[in-house]
Parts: structure tokens; C-alpha cells; sequence
């Protein structure tokens, strides 16, 4: 007789799931589970290897959901908002696009220089800070976009969809095990009065029959659930490429944030010097810090030292005199450029993505900066641009 349970392979994960037949007799099951409770009936124990499977399914789970919640958290701290999104969702409705804090702050901005002044010196540096932050924005609603899709999105689909088919295995699993314990007892019984009164021989034979059918239904749901269990592995590897994504796309976002704001902090730079004369423009350096594995403070300490800059003048009035500027009798590093680098003044030297450049420190300089010579030509360069090779 043809088994009326349908094994199928689920197009989502590549595990196997089922439509059962029924859950057998519930009578039995609530009873045996019942003298389970109060330890009045034997339980038939699932192996090591199944139980650490179980194990590792509940804990994949579990962290799979806080992970779930707290990047919701990190990519819309707004909780009212984050309802309702999840109403949208819900109702398979687009969510529709909201204004990023940036976004909104530029927009501010830009009404108070208009109406404070578009030409006064407060009202064009609004404009400038405006524009920067329209450009934030754009930026965080991309991040946004990318790591719903990328991370958020297949942690949900594991939760909403494999977790719930393993969780109805597993809850057949525990009906055929109560059915199977159930039929253990049953024939138990009858051998004791098998013994009493030979009567008692076609119950018997009826028990045991019921026994291993129950046994060969135990089995098969056995097997199913394992392989379900056992698929936790791939769910890992997914994870494990969606969390690679992640990390990308947040590198992307950070790395266009500080470039926007570099490039803000060197347009407030030059107009600083115009609005207050005599003000030292280098405070405008970068301080942001480091895109590479090597930190600012850390690289300059490593660096060899050479002469003091404590008494150059600022970059205005030819600060360093780079034709004095000689190499530390200590040595020299080499560097990778990570970015291009358009120099601000004729002190700095500008760089191209990937060439290589000779560098070192001098006493007294800022640590965020270095002198990097390339061929006969030699200025400052900014370290967060730099990968420092041994």
C-alpha cells in the first residue's frame, strides 16, 4: 500500500519537507506524555548526534533573531517607524520612501540660508554644510536599501520559512515518538496479562503489530527531520554570505561619508581663512579616522623620525619648505595609496589609487599626516590614504 506522504524538495532551501498524513491517536499521545511528566512511563531517547543537532538548530535560531533585531535597530533607530514598516511588510505593501535624518537637516539648512542671507558669510557656509548633508542622506538611504536586501531579507526568510518547516518536523517527531511509546506500553501490558490468562494472545499479537508500525513511522520521521537539521549547515554558509555583503556594503557607506565630509571640512577650510584673517586653515586636516588597518596614531609612531617641523609656518606662507625637507637618518617606509588625493596647496602631494610612495614622519607633525616623496616630488600626505607596508 502506497505510503500517503508526500516527500518533496523545497525550492528555497534544498531541504526535504512533507505533508503527513495525521497525528495518530491523540488519546495515547496525551496520556503517555502525561506519565512522561510524572516519570510513570518509559521515553525512548534520541541519540547524541540528533540531540546536538537539535541543539545547534535552537541556537542558530535564536541568534539568527536577536542578529535580525538589532540590525532593524541599527538601520532605523525609530521604533514607531519600524512598526510600521513591519505593517507594510505585512500587508505585502511598498514601504513608502521616508526622509533621512541627513536629508531632513539639509533641508533646514537650506531654508535658513535662504531666509538668514544666501550671501552673508553664515548663510553660504549653511549652503555648504547643506549639501553635504543631502549628500549623507543619499548615502544612508542607499546602505539602507542594500543590507535590507542583502543581510536582512535572508535572515527573515530562514525564520519565516525553513525554521517553520523544521519546527513542523519536529512536532511530528515528538507525535511519533508518544505513539511509539505508546505501542511499547500497550504490548507491555498485554505479555503481563498474556501471562495471567491465555485469552490474552490475540491482543498481544495486535500490539506488536501496532508496535512496528509505530516503530517504522518513528523512523521515517527520524530520518526527515535529520536531514532538515542536518541543512542547518548550508543555512550557515548563506548567512555567512550575506553577512560578507553586509560588511561591504557598510565599508561603501562609511568610506562615501567620509569623503563627503572631507571634502566639506576642506571647502570650510578655505573660506575660513577670508572670514577670519590669521586663522591657521591647517586645523582643516583630516581627522576622521583611518579606512585602512593601520590607525593614524599608530602609523606615525611606527614611522622613522627625522627633524623637527615644530617651528615651520602654517601651509599659507610656504609652511614646510620641502626643498629642506630630507629623509630620517632612521629609514623610510613604503605606502600604497587606497585613494586618489587632489592636493589642497603646494605643500601636500597629491596621489593616484594603488601607486606606491616613499614615506616618513618628522617630529612634531600632526599624526594624521606624513611626508611622502614620489620620484623628485615630495609634500604631505594623509594617512587614512595610506597602506603602511612592511
Amino acid at each position: 500500500m502506497r505510503d500517503p506522504r508526500v516527500v518533496s524538495q523545497s525550492p528555497n532551501c534544498g531541504r526535504v519537507c512533507r505533508v503527513d498524513r495525521g497525528d495518530g491517536n491523540s488519546s495515547a499521545k496525551g496520556t503517555q506524555f502525561t506519565e512522561e511528566k510524572f516519570g510513570q512511563a518509559e521515553k525512548t531517547e534520541l541519540d547524541a548526534h540528533f540531540e546536538s543537532l537539535l541543539a545547534r538548530a535552537d541556537s542558530t535560531k535564536n541568534w539568527t533573531e536577536k542578529i535580525l533585531r538589532q540590525t532593524e535597530v541599527l538601520l532605523q533607530p525609530n521604533p514607531s517607524a519600524r512598526v510600521e514598516e513591519f505593517l507594510y511588510e505585512k500587508l505585502d505593501r511598498k514601504v513608502p520612501s521616508r526622509v533621512t535624518n541627513g536629508e531632513l537637516l539639509a533641508q533646514y539648512m537650506a531654508e535658513a540660508a535662504s531666509e538668514l542671507g544666501p550671501t552673508t558669510p553664515y548663510g553660504k557656509t549653511l549652503i555648504k554644510v547643506a549639501e553635504a548633508e543631502k549628500r549623507l542622506g543619499a548615502a544612508e538611504r542607499d546602505f539602507i536599501h542594500t543590507a535590507s536586501i542583502n543581510f536582512l531579507t535572508p535572515l527573515r526568510n530562514f525564520l519565516e520559512g525553513d525554521w517553520k518547516t523544521i519546527s513542523k518536523e519536529r512536532r511530528l517527531l515528538q507525535n511519533r515518538r508518544l505513539d511509539l511509546d505508546a505501542s511499547k506500553a500497550r504490548l507491555k501490558k498485554a505479555k503481563a496479562a498474556e501471562a495471567k490468562a491465555t485469552l490474552w494472545n490475540d491482543e498481544v499479537d495486535k500490539a506488536e503489530q501496532e508496535l512496528r508500525v509505530a516503530q517504522t513511522e518513528f523512523d521515517r520521521q527520524a530520518e526527515v527531520t535529520r536531514l532538515l537539521l542536518e541543512g542547518i549547515s548550508s543555512t550557515h554558509v548563506n548567512h555567512l554570505r550575506c553577512l560578507h555583503e553586509f560588511v561591504e556594503s557598510q565599508t561603501t557607506y562609511y568610506a562615501q561619508c567620509y569623503r563627503h565630509m572631507l571634502d566639506l571640512q576642506k571647502q570650510l577650510g578655505s573660506s575660513q581663512g577670508a572670514i577670519f584673517p590669521g586663522t591657521f586653515v591647517g586645523t582643516t586636516e583630516p581627522t576622521s579616522p583611518t579606512l585602512s588597518s593601520t590607525s593614524p596614531t599608530t602609523a606615525a609612531a611606527t614611522m622613522p623620525m627625522g627633524p623637527s617641523v615644530a617651528d615651520l609656518a602654517p601651509p599659507g606662507e610656504a609652511a614646510l619648505r620641502l626643498e629642506e625637507v630630507a629623509p630620517p637618518a632612521s629609514g623610510t617606509r613604503k605606502a600604497r595609496v587606497l585613494y586618489d588625493y587632489e592636493a589642497a596647496d603646494s605643500s601636500e602631494l597629491a596621489l593616484l589609487a594603488d601607486e606606491l610612495i616613499t614615506v616618513y614622519s618628522l617630529p612634531g607633525m600632526d599624526p594624521d599626516w606624513l611626508i611622502g616623496e614620489r620620484g623628485n616630488k615630495k609634500g604631505k600626505v594623509p594617512v587614512t590614504y595610506l597602506e603602511l607596508l612592511s
